[in-house]
């Protein structure tokens, strides 16, 4: 099924209030402490809201681009089968690891990962997979605009670390193939995904925009023409807040990154403020199958 001119509109809106607790805390006793260094792990109660109202126990999540396993991990901690795919050998292996801490308690539940290019995804994950996920959790990764850590030298000031993907110089990282050649690349994935996914299969994508040289990048609407052209059905466009909220307010947790450019920004005239939320796009495939 190809998306046309006649495919419904995603819905209104709703927000998931994802960042009640910090992502520390939401991930404190669930992963490993090498899990910190990647350059930009999405935030557990985003999987777990996503997992929760679009399966049920015992169906498969699948995440092309699993990175330290998040998808995976809040999958099987919901009783969810899992499987994914992660690029980098060194966040495969971290991945794994997760899991293995995640399964402690329910053994039973089949979750694996795959290390390859998601790009090849229809050849990279075994032919059981076809047609069993029930649901798709992943987000595209974001070139340079990723979190990362940060430490205070003296004599040097602020240094940043584990803030970039893998090798730069890794031109079958998707994070280091340039904007257009990236959503080029993301398209490709969601088409080989449809392989995968039952009929009537959901796909949930965190994404957010971004500034490069002061210009805001809208990779959200982006990302929603990506879909279509992979042949998905929008459905609905989401907000999972990445603020705290309060009785009458939000209460940003914005990274140092994050909080050091707005600075940055304002002190150069430039009026931005912290980023409260992630877009979350949702897809389904097609209901029925085609006749072969």
């Amino acid at each position: 099924m190809n998306a046309d001119a006649n495919t419904p509109a995603p819905q209104d809106p709703s927000v998931w209030t994802t960042a009640q607790k910090s992502p520390v805390a939401q991930r404190k006793g669930w992963y490993l402490p090498e899990s910190t260094a990647h350059p930009a792990k999405m935030l557990p109660e985003v999987v777990r809201h996503a997992v929760a109202h679009y399966t049920a126990p015992g169906e498969l999540v699948l995440d092309p681009m699993c990175g330290i396993g998040t998808t995976l991990v809040e999958a099987v901690r919901l009783g969810r089968r899992a499987v994914g795919i992660e690029y980098e050998p060194h966040w495969a292996q971290v991945a794994r690891a997760n899991l293995d801490l995640a399964r402690q308690d329910s053994l039973d539940i089949d979750a694996n990962v795959y290390e390859g290019d998601a790009r090849q995804v229809v050849t990279l994950l075994p032919p059981q997979y076809v047609g069993q996920a029930a649901l798709v959790v992943t987000s595209p990764p974001y070139g340079p605009s990723t979190h990362g850590q940060v430490s205070t030298v003296p004599g040097e000031g602020v240094q940043k670390y584990s803030h970039r993907y893998g090798n730069v110089l890794d031109r079958g990282n998707l994070a280091n193939i340039g904007h257009h050649r990236l959503l080029s690349g993301f398209t490709r994935i969601l088409a080989g995904l449809r392989t995968f996914l039952r009929p009537g299969g959901h796909i949930a994508i965190t994404i957010r925009p971004w500034r490069e040289h002061s210009e805001l990048i809208d990779l959200p609407s982006q990302v929603l023409a990506c879909g279509r052209a992979a042949g998905l059905v929008p459905v609905e466009r989401d907000v999972a807040l990445l603020a705290r909220a309060a009785d009458t307010d939000l209460v940003a947790r914005g990274s140092f990154f994050q909080r050091d450019f707005i600075r940055k920004q304002r002190e150069a005239g430039l009026p931005l403020h912290l980023i409260a939320h992630e877009d979350v796009l949702v897809f389904r495939t097609a209901l029925t199958k085609k006749a072969a």
